[in-house]
């Protein structure tokens, strides 16, 4: 049970902190909106956070599920810079 909630919370975290990532400080980078970039983030997150698998509670799953929720988060965030929800509103 708790690798299960390990790995939910990876996947989530590794969501919020790409898009948050992507929409604060890649706004102006061209190459965030290539087709490819979620699946190379995903794929360098994984890459990245696999020395993990040592630890006693986190499995390859937990980490291919970070990697997921990376590249899933690099694309959310591209798609709200795109749609133009990343701006900031001042309010009246």
């Amino acid at each position: 049970m708790p690798q299960l909630l390990i790995t939910i919370a990876a996947g989530i975290a590794g969501f919020i902190l790409a898009r948050k990532f992507v929409r604060s400080r890649l706004r102006f980078v061209d190459a965030v909106h290539s087709p490819i970039a979620p699946l190379v983030a995903g794929c360098l997150a994984a890459m990245v956070t696999w020395p993990a698998v040592l630890l006693p509670l986190v499995t390859l799953t937990t980490t291919l599920v970070f990697g997921i929720g990376t590249g899933l988060g690099t694309a959310s965030g591209a798609r709200d810079i795109r749609d133009g929800e990343g701006r900031r509103r001042i309010a009246p």
